[in-house]
C-alpha cells in the first residue's frame, strides 16, 4: 500500500500509529461486513452515520480551501471535496441497488458527533495547544489551520483505504456474490487509493513550514482523529453472533480459555540465551579488571566469548544438518502430523545434545542471580506484548482464562524478572532453570524444557489439568520458531508471530498451511454464523500475524 513520500510527515505518522488500526480491522462490525455476514439493518445504520461523516468532510474541505494560500493547494482540496461528495452519492447508489431507503431521520450517534465536532472545530482554528487565533489572521496562520485540518482528515482516508485493501486480500479471488461488494470495491479501488495519497501529499506540503511545536500539535490531531475513527466503527449498532473478540466479558460461564506463549523472540526483542552468555562474559571481565587472582581454573573473558561464538555457530550448522537429514525432500501433498512429529523428535535429540555442550563448556558458570534478574528487568518486549498480557491478567477471573509461558530458555529467573518488571506477576512460567551454589551459577542447567516435544508435553499437561467436561475449552498458542511448531498445531488456534523462515520451511514440507489471521478469521466467521464448528486442533492450519497489536485486537478487542 502506498503512503505518501517515505520521508513525509504523513508517512511517518501512519507508520507510528498503524498498530492501532488492528482495533478497526478486527472490530466485530468490520469483520462481519468483510465476511459478508453483517445483517442489512446494521449496514444501513452504518451508512446513515457515515453520511454525517462525509458531510463534515466536505464542509471541512471547504474551510481548508479558504485557509490555503497556494492555488495548487486550493485545487487539490477542491478535488478531495468532490471525492467526498462522490462517496455520498455511493449511499444513494447502494440504496437503489438494494431497493431500500437509508434512515434519513437517523440522528448521529455519540461517536459520529465526537468526530464531526472535532473536525469542524479544527477547521475553524480551535486547536487545543495550537495557539491558533480566529480565522481572520495572516495568510501564514491560515495555512497552518489548513495543515491542521488536513491532518485531522488524513488518517481516516488512509484507514478506509487500508481496510478496503486488507479485506480484498483476505477474500476469495472471486467475491462477485458478496453482499457488500460495492462498498469493498470502492475503498479498495485504485481511485480511492489515489485520493488517500493525494490527501497525504497535501499534508506533507502544508506541513513543510510548521515549527517543531506545531508539528507536535499536528501529530496529536492526527492520532486523535485516528482514535475517533476507530471508535466510530466500534460504536456501530451490532447484536449478531460473532467470533471477535475471542474473549468476551460475561462469557466465562460457558467457555474457558487457555493462552500459552513462547518467550524468546515471541515476547522479546532479543534471545535470552545470548543475554545470559553476555552476563557471564561481562562478569568475568569485571573480575579481571578488579585484578582478581582466582581465575586460574576458569576461562578468561576473551576465551568465554570465543567459546560462546563457537557454540552459536556450531548450533546453527548442526541444526541445519539435522533438518536436512530428517525432512522429506519436497513438500507433501497433505498435512502429515505424524511425519512432522517424528522429524521433530530427531530435532529434540539434537537440542538435548546442544544443551549438554553448553553445560560442558562452562560458559554459564559464575553468573550472579541478581545480575540475571537485572538483565531480565531490562529485556525489551515486542511492541504491544506487555500490554496484551496486562489486559489479560487484569480480567483473568471475569474472562475465565489462564495464561502460561513455555520456553526452552535456560533461566526461568530471567523470564519471571522480565514480566515482573512490567507488573505481570500472574503468568505461569514453564522453563529450564540454572543451578546455583548460594547465589552463583554452577554452569549447570536443570533441564525441563529442551525441545519441541518437551514443549508439547507441557502444553498437553496444561490442557488436561484445566479441562472441564461441562465447559467449552479453547486453547491458543502464540509462537515464533520451529520449537513451537507442535504446540502451535496442537492448539485450537495456533498464531505465528515473526518471520522465521525455518518454521515455515519445515511446516510446509509436512503440509502445514500458513494463513494470515484476518483472512482465516473471515472464513471462520462465515462458518460460525452458519452454525458450523470453527477452530480445531491439528487441522494443519496456522495463522500468521505481523504484531502483537493484531493478537490483542483479535483476542481482546477494544472493549475489554
Amino acid at each position: 500500500m502506498g503512503v505518501a513520500d517515505e520521508a513525509g510527515v504523513a508517512r511517518r505518522l501512519w507508520t507510528k500509529f498503524k498498530k492501532d488500526t488492528a482495533l478497526a480491522q478486527y472490530n466485530s462490525f468490520v469483520v462481519a461486513l468483510a465476511a459478508g455476514t453483517l445483517n442489512m439493518t446494521s449496514f444501513q445504520q452504518y451508512m446513515a452515520q457515515d453520511a454525517y461523516f462525509l458531510k463534515a468532510f466536505a464542509q471541512a474541505y471547504t474551510m481548508a480551501e479558504d485557509c490555503a494560500d497556494d492555488d495548487d493547494d486550493k485545487a487539490s482540496i477542491r478535488e478531495l471535496r468532490k471525492a467526498a461528495e462522490e462517496e455520498l452519492n455511493l449511499h444513494n447508489s447502494l440504496a437503489e441497488d438494494w431497493d431500500v431507503e437509508f434512515a434519513k431521520e437517523c440522528s448521529p450517534n455519540m461517536a459520529t458527533v465526537k468526530y464531526t465536532e472535532f473536525l469542524l472545530a479544527t477547521a475553524a482554528g480551535k486547536v487545543e495547544g495550537g495557539k491558533g487565533p480566529s480565522r481572520s489572521v495572516t495568510p501564514f496562520e491560515k495555512t497552518k489551520i489548513a495543515a491542521y485540518t488536513v491532518g485531522a482528515m488524513t488518517p481516516c482516508m488512509r484507514l478506509y483505504a487500508f481496510l478496503g485493501q486488507e479485506i480484498v486480500k483476505a477474500l476469495e479471488p472471486d467475491c462477485s456474490n458478496h453482499p457488500y461488494k460495492q462498498w469493498i470495491e470502492t475503498y479498495s479501488s485504485a481511485k480511492f487509493e489515489a485520493s488517500a495519497l493525494q490527501t497525504e501529499e497535501l499534508l506533507d506540503k502544508l506541513a513543510i513550514s510548521l515549527t517543531g511545536e506545531e508539528l507536535e500539535v499536528l501529530r496529536r490531531l492526527y492520532y486523535h482523529a485516528l482514535k475517533l475513527e476507530i471508535e466510530f466503527f466500534s460504536a456501530q449498532p451490532f447484536s449478531q453472533r460473532t467470533l471477535v473478540p475471542m474473549l468476551k466479558l460475561g462469557d466465562s460461564a460457558s467457555r474457558r480459555y487457555t493462552i500459552v506463549s513462547d518467550f524468546d523472540l515471541s515476547c522479546t526483542v532479543l534471545d535470552s540465551s545470548a543475554v545470559l552468555a553476555e552476563i557471564a562474559i561481562l562478569t568475568t571481565l569485571k573480575t579481571e579488571q578488579n585484578g582478581a587472582e582466582n581465575l586460574s581454573d576458569h576461562k578468561s573473558s576473551s576465551e568465554l566469548r570465543k567459546t560462546w561464538d563457537a557454540l552459536s555457530s556450531q548450533y546453527s550448522e548442526e541444526c541445519e544438518e539435522c533438518l536436512r537429514k530428517t525432512l522429506p525432500p519436497e513438500e507433501v501433498g497433505s498435512f502429515d502430523y505424524e511425519g512432522l512429529h517424528q522429524s521433530l523428535e530427531h530435532l529434540s535429540q539434537f537440542e538435548m545434545e546442544a544443551n549438554s555442550k553448553v553445560v560442558e563448556s562452562g560458559v554459564l558458570e559464575g553468573i550472579n542471580i541478581d545480575d540475571i534478574k537485572k538483565a531480565g528487568e531490562r529485556l525489551a518486549f515486542q511492541d504491544g506484548c506487555a500490554n496484551f498480557f496486562e489486559q489479560i491478567l487484569t480480567k483473568m477471573d471475569s474472562l475465565n482464562v489462564d495464561v502460561h509461558i513455555i520456553s526452552v530458555c535456560w533461566s526461568g529467573d530471567i523470564i519471571r524478572a522480565a514480566f515482573s518488571s512490567s507488573g505481570l506477576d500472574g503468568l505461569q512460567v514453564h522453563s529450564n532453570e540454572l543451578t546455583f551454589v548460594e547465589s552463583v551459577s554452577t554452569g549447570g542447567i536443570d533441564r525441563r524444557v529442551e525441545s519441541p516435544v518437551d514443549k508439547l508435553k507441557i502444553f498437553n499437561n496444561i490442557w488436561s489439568s484445566s479441562k472441564d467436561q461441562d465447559t467449552e475449552h479453547i486453547s491458543i498458542y502464540i509462537g515464533d520458531g520451529l520449537g513451537d511448531l507442535l504446540c502451535l498445531l496442537q492448539a485450537d488456534i495456533g498464531i505465528v508471530i515473526g518471520t522465521s523462515s525455518t518454521l515455515r520451511r519445515v511446516g510446509k514440507r509436512f503440509g502445514v498451511s500458513f494463513v494470515p489471521l484476518f483472512s482465516g478469521l473471515l472464513k471462520q466467521e462465515r462458518a460460525y454464523v452458519e452454525g458450523s464448528s470453527c477452530w480445531t486442533k491439528q487441522s494443519g492450519i496456522l495463522y500468521t500475524v505481523s504484531s502483537w497489536s493484531e493478537i490483542h485486537a483479535f483476542i481482546l478487542g477494544s472493549s475489554n
